[in-house]
């Protein structure tokens, strides 16, 4: 039960259960249950960063995206496992170690049945899926008919139609 000394701190407290956004952003159209998260997403678009840190040359929109950045000098680490030994400077990295305890992978190949707990994982795992042809030169080829565009040396094509193998052939 909560309990508000205002009714203005009761109605802006009301919004978050009913799904109230009065406050659009005029650049985007997101809209914000309270004015100071508009004010903060605004932000996003100036580029503005007045948070800056006093350890080096980063700077940040949000005080509390500083606070964290912070952590990266102090070796401050609140976030424990409690399953292990493991601590992080962020609670998102704490919740993404915890899936290798519980072993939920929420994050499904739409090719497959395989399943990932990071989402970073599976955008490397579906790329195994596109077609490719791996050419001579250790490149490999989205369109089969570019095979042979580039056999000759010194022929090269645009970089976004190529990809460099990892492992090098």
């Amino acid at each position: 039960d909560k309990a508000f000394s205002q009714s203005s701190n009761l109605l802006r407290h009301m919004r978050t259960h009913i799904g109230e956004k009065p406050y659009q952003c005029s650049q985007c159209d997101k809209t914000f249950s309270q004015s100071s998260h508009l004010i903060k997403h605004m932000r996003t678009h100036t580029g503005e960063k007045s948070y800056q840190c006093s350890q080096c040359d980063k700077a940040f929109s949000q005080s509390s995206n500083l606070k964290i950045h912070i952590r990266i000098h102090t070796g401050e680490k609140p976030y424990q496992c409690s399953q292990c030994d493991k601590a992080f400077s962020q609670s998102s990295s704490l919740k993404i170690h915890i899936r290798i305890h519980t072993g939920e992978k929420p994050y499904q190949c739409s090719q497959c049945d395989k399943a990932f707990s990071k989402n970073s994982d599976l955008i490397r795992h579906e790329d195994t899926h596109l077609s490719r042809e791996k050419c001579i030169q250790s490149y490999y080829i989205m369109l089969p008919t570019l095979l042979t565009s580039h056999s000759s040396p010194g022929d090269v094509l645009n970089q976004a139609t190529y990809q460099r193998s990892s492992s090098g052939c």
